[in-house]
């Protein structure tokens, strides 16, 4: 199927598409400073500049959009334009990801991973784990 957009409106609509400071971090940021929790955002010292950073906790919490990072859900089709673009891009990023998460485990951090389809219950399971520690 062909793109309804023209390359230039594509372009502009994927340029406005924000990497950090999103809708779904910022509700989790949100509920874990209400709860308390005090953190840093993007640590560039850590693999992957892990979302949330709780040094506290030796923890880290990562907001995964469902699309972008393949969670399997509803929200995460693949477009029917350029699908063999989209398929690999989407398996590279789950590829880092999971190398991303190795990494921090190996240097004694705990990842947790809340989905944008699923942030309420998402935020309860990490503020549970964090609180119980």
């Amino acid at each position: 199927m062909a793109d309804s957009l023209s390359k230039d409106q594509r372009s502009e609509v994927m340029r406005r598409i924000r990497s950090k400071d999103t809708y779904p971090e910022i509700q989790v940021r949100q509920a874990l400073h209400a709860s308390g929790f005090r953190y840093r955002l993007h640590d560039s010292k850590l693999p992957g500049k892990p979302d949330i950073v709780l040094p506290r906790h030796k923890a880290v919490v990562l907001v995964h959009g469902c699309f972008w990072h393949g969670h399997g859900c509803k929200l995460s089709h693949v477009p029917s334009s350029n699908v063999a673009y989209w398929t690999a891009k989407i398996t590279r990023n789950q590829t880092r990801d999971k190398k991303n998460a190795a990494a921090l485990e190996a240097l004694g951090w705990r990842v947790f991973t809340i989905w944008e389809c699923d942030l309420q219950s998402g935020l309860q399971r990490v503020a549970k784990a964090l609180k119980a520690q």
